[in-house]
């Protein structure tokens, strides 16, 4: 079967994490896979090695005129993969668009994981969105809470097909470098995902200042944050509350891909206090290592995690929870949560995606060619 995978960056997102590794899953099985990206701000490659049985295709996208928004940047980013995918797209049996910029860069013949819904202002954004929902041709979510919002907002039927995760990488983690990591950092609670406002980092610095009062050893590390959107004014908010809340987070930004193991590893707790999640990947890499997770009451984290993490609503909940993690977590706990970042595997999720594919094509999937790796010019 040749099949497309389409992102939208070359970044270390959630999104482009899912991509990345279903890929290799699906040509693991002897599938023709080639995803397709945008090289923003130069890049030729993505964020890791991919396996070379992955055929890329990284489209570059420069910078725009100064003072782009990000409207305008969303539109010319579809333009851009749109042109350079058109002359291409027949050639497979199986094209699959990961998230709304690059369905609407495919049309409406593109298959589409709906990892989250969002609820946009800006115009561009909030059309783009509809678009990737209402025209690709079949949907596959990440999880049942994702599939119900699907069908009660627009009575579309999606598969479910939950992520993997890569458990050995964060089980399995160098001593020296989880030490390294304590030694710089000490005791820390840590989240992934930047700072802004799907990921509650408003609520997550509220909840800190509280825990502090407890627990004044232990540090707030933030990594990640890698995004397409302009979150100056709320990062602004973010850090003027740290300030009039005495507290100083550690804003690590993006972290190298070989150091984010034993960076989650090496954790005392990890915080998710997202508003708005598809599945939930960092935390599940969380539990993977073994770290003791407190999540947002959601009921797409109720569903993907179940007993194996605390929930909270309110940032007092979140902070009393991350206490209880710091010092009543139990062996049991962690057990539960390894085991259930184990039964998530991608080779699982590959061969779910192979029979949705295979059942709207009405065959079963055939050998690739060999593969081959460039970027397009």
């Amino acid at each position: 079967m040749k099949i497309a995978l389409l992102s939208y960056s070359t970044k270390p997102r959630g999104g482009v994490v899912h991509t990345l590794a279903l890929a290799e899953a699906l040509a693991a099985t002897g599938q023709d896979v080639t995803v397709w990206t945008l090289g923003r701000g130069g890049d030729a490659a993505f964020f890791r090695p991919v396996d070379p049985a992955v055929r890329l295709r990284i489209v570059p996208f420069p910078d725009g005129p100064p003072g782009e928004g990000v409207g305008a940047r969303i539109l010319r980013s579809i333009d851009v993969l749109g042109q350079a995918l058109a002359p291409a797209a027949a050639e497979y049996d199986i094209v699959h668009a990961q998230d709304c910029i690059s369905a609407n860069a495919a049309g409406g013949r593109c298959l589409r994981t709906v990892h989250h819904l969002d609820h946009f202002t800006t115009p561009e954004l909030a059309a783009c969105h509809e678009r990737a929902i209402v025209e690709p041709s079949a949907h596959i979510c990440v999880s049942a809470a994702v599939a119900a919002e699907l069908a009660d907002g627009w009575g579309i039927e999606a598969a479910v097909i939950p992520n993997g995760v890569d458990h050995d990488r964060f089980a399995v983690t160098d001593p020296v470098a989880r030490a390294n990591w304590r030694a710089r950092l000490g005791r820390y609670v840590l989240t992934v995902g930047g700072i802004e406002p799907r990921k509650g980092s408003l609520d997550l610095l509220e909840a800190y200042a509280l825990l502090r009062a407890a627990h004044p050893d232990v540090r707030l590390v933030i990594a990640g944050g890698e995004t397409l959107f302009d979150y100056r004014d709320y990062r602004a908010r973010w850090e003027g509350r740290a300030a009039e809340l005495g507290v100083e987070p550690v804003v690590l930004g993006q972290v190298a891909e070989d150091d984010l193991p034993p960076l989650v590893a090496a954790a005392s707790a990890f915080a998710f206090p997202s508003v708005k999640e598809g599945f939930g990947l960092a935390a599940m890499e969380a539990l993977a290592a073994g770290v003791p997770l407190v999540v947002r009451d959601l009921p797409v984290l109720r569903e993907v995690f179940a007993d194996t993490a605390r929930f909270a609503t309110t940032h007092q909940d979140l902070a009393t929870q991350l206490a209880a993690a710091l010092t009543d977590d139990t062996a049991a706990r962690r057990a539960k949560g390894r085991a259930l970042a184990a039964r998530h595997t991608w080779a699982t999720a590959a061969e779910r995606h192979l029979a949705f594919y295979a059942s709207r094509l009405g065959e079963g999937p055939r050998k690739a060619d060999p593969p081959r790796t460039m970027t397009v010019q």
